[in-house]
């Protein structure tokens, strides 16, 4: 890459499970940019080791996003190249990289970002449920705010995808049931891509006594339809 050209801002999708799902340009990326920004850097240099790859890598997580924003701008400024990846998935959806997007797209920095895997998207084609039209709602909020997000999905004439962490799929699942209903169909996916992949599907009624005499490992996504 030419560094004495102004730089590019290259958001990096990473597989979330089997490494086949990686594609050829987002290899090369990896490999070509000048460094890459990573949510946890010990999980990307295990990708790129089991990829053959090599490249410099900094964390940019939640936490240090805000403070280390700016000086990535500098670079970027200066004509650096760099890449953002997330431990698993497109950088973005539930993971860090919107304030570094913005950041660039208001400094005038071309952004991109390549086509790649999220769990969201198999999980609702796998579900069963109609996709035409959809209301994704990431993670919900953990306490405050919690409350009012049910009362407002609740009312949407649309299908609902969460995503959710097997600590918390039981309380999410019944509060499904709550606002919802216990009849509207539903589906809990889990493990896309990996080997125990799974997709239970039921009404709200059916998955919430099911959840209460299982164990459902790994990351877990959330389908509810009308």
């Amino acid at each position: 890459m030419d560094s004495s050209a102004q730089g590019q801002l290259i958001v990096i999708p990473t597989p979330i499970g089997n490494l086949g799902d990686i594609t050829q340009r987002s290899k090369e990326m990896l490999e070509r940019c000048d460094a890459l920004l990573a949510e946890d850097t010990r999980v990307t240099r295990k990708l790129l080791s089991m990829l053959g790859l090599q490249a410099t890598v900094f964390p940019f997580h939640q936490h240090n996003e805000h403070q280390a924003t700016p000086a990535w701008i500098n670079q970027l400024k200066q004509g650096k190249n760099l890449g953002l990846v997330s431990d698993a998935g497109t950088p973005g959806i539930s993971d860090p990289a919107f304030l570094l997007v913005r950041a660039a797209i208001e400094a005038h920095i071309p952004v991109t970002c390549l086509p790649g895997p999220t769990a969201f998207v198999p999980a609702l084609v796998m579900s069963g449920i109609p996709c035409d039209r959809f209301y994704f709602g990431g993670f919900l909020p953990p306490k405050k705010g919690r409350q009012t997000k049910w009362e407002f999905m609740a009312t949407l004439p649309c299908t609902i995808v969460l995503y959710e962490s097997p600590h918390r799929i039981q309380k999410t699942l019944k509060e499904a049931l709550e606002h919802c209903g216990p009849n509207r169909p539903a589906a809990v996916v889990r493990e896309i891509s990996k080997f125990f992949e799974e997709a239970i599907r039921g009404t709200l009624a059916e998955l919430v006594e099911q959840s209460n005499q299982s164990t459902w490992k790994g990351e877990l996504v959330l389908v509810i339809g009308l």
